[in-house]
């Protein structure tokens, strides 16, 4: 595992929903003729020309993408892309921030597992996995603020937020043989925010002193309360993107009960203007088919809160037709569209296909 890819609530946000349904005056004479939407998550690289990124963006909005999520900021792509009439949205790293600064002047902002391990000097799994502490009370300012800096930028259409919740305590069942571990219970070194800021914000809410609890994993309380954390973050990342009139969305774990489980994640409490669950079935060795079950689930949760488009890992596809069926299931089961993702750039027969469904 070396990257994460492949390991309208209130009256407020009116606005950005608008702009997200494509009846802003801005985006009314881009928005696609389409019921299903696509979209791509992809990494922006210097080396292409100014002509081989407009020969590929103008192919993408042919086959019906709406809009890219980019991992970082790049002018140059970010231009081209709107040149074609493509949404341009920043994918931000939210709870994992390991900047060497950050990691240097604030080491306390840092998430602490349950055996007493902080991400700062001892981040589980891979190097990279730097989670924050959300009960840190500089932690939500901190975010916001960078939330902020992409989201007065011109160029970018919306915010979209990943890893926005704390690492993995069980991760993905195929993963579990790349680090040797049985993983049928909760670990104490994968199990976080133990930090004293998350034990301290828990006993002035409970009265509760987790340290003083048995089996804190089982806490049903202590669960809750790591969910709002990291809820009442997204939630002011998405009231600071009122002031922009832009959408929040956000890639999240497959299903609610899942996301509950493996990572405390709670994102059908968040207000986001659309969700992007990773429905990667290879990472979880399941069939094709759960694709649908998967979009199902979050979608009937929901409730019709904010529209679900199923992301979907084209390796865990074998073919072309494979993908088309789970094209499909995640639209019969109510997918508002899909996102795709991917090592490398969208060859010609993907393109065709999204062309065929659209």
């Amino acid at each position: 595992m070396t990257t994460r890819r492949n390991f309208i609530k209130h009256a407020g946000l009116g606005l950005a929903v608008l702009q997200w349904s494509g009846v802003s005056a801005k985006a009314e004479n881009t928005k696609l003729p389409f019921t299903f939407d696509f979209w791509l998550w992809t990494r922006p690289g210097e080396q292409e020309t100014e002509l081989q990124l407009k020969t590929r963006y103008k192919s993408y909005r042919e086959a019906g993408v709406r809009g890219i999520f980019f991992e970082s900021y790049s002018k140059k792509h970010f231009q081209l892309a709107k040149e074609q009439g493509l949404e341009t949205h920043r994918w931000m790293w939210t709870m994992n921030r390991g900047e060497k600064e950050l990691l240097s002047q604030h080491p306390e902002y840092y998430a602490v597992s349950r055996s007493g391990k902080s991400c700062a000097t001892n981040p589980p799994y891979v190097g990279y996995y730097r989670f924050l502490c959300p009960s840190h009370p500089d932690v939500p300012a901190y975010l916001e603020e960078k939330a902020r800096e992409q989201l007065e930028k011109e160029d970018i259409d919306g915010l979209h937020l990943d890893y926005i919740r704390y690492p993995d305590v069980v991760l993905p069942v195929n993963l579990w043989e790349n680090y040797n571990l049985d993983q049928s219970t909760e670990l104490p070194d994968y199990d976080f925010c133990y930090s004293t800021y998350s034990k301290a914000a828990f006993l002035k809410e409970t009265g509760i002193d987790i340290d003083k609890v048995e089996r804190p994993e089982q806490s049903l309380s202590w669960r809750s309360f790591r969910y709002r954390q990291i809820n009442k973050i997204v939630n002011r990342i998405c009231a600071a993107a009122e002031d922009y009139k832009k959408p929040v969305t956000a890639a999240v774990f497959p299903t609610p009960d899942l996301a509950k489980r493996i990572v405390r994640q709670d994102w059908a409490n968040w207000n986001l203007s659309a969700v992007f669950p990773m429905i990667y079935h290879g990472f979880y060795k399941e069939p094709i088919h759960w694709i649908g079950t998967a979009v199902a689930e979050g979608v009937q949760t929901l409730n019709g809160k904010f529209p679900l488009y199923a992301g979907l890992y084209i390796p865990d596809f074998r073919s072309i037709d494979e993908l088309k069926q789970g094209i499909i299931l995640a639209k019969n089961n109510g997918a508002a569209g899909i996102s795709l993702f991917g090592e490398t750039d969208f060859d010609q027969p993907t393109i065709d296909l999204l062309r065929s469904i659209r």
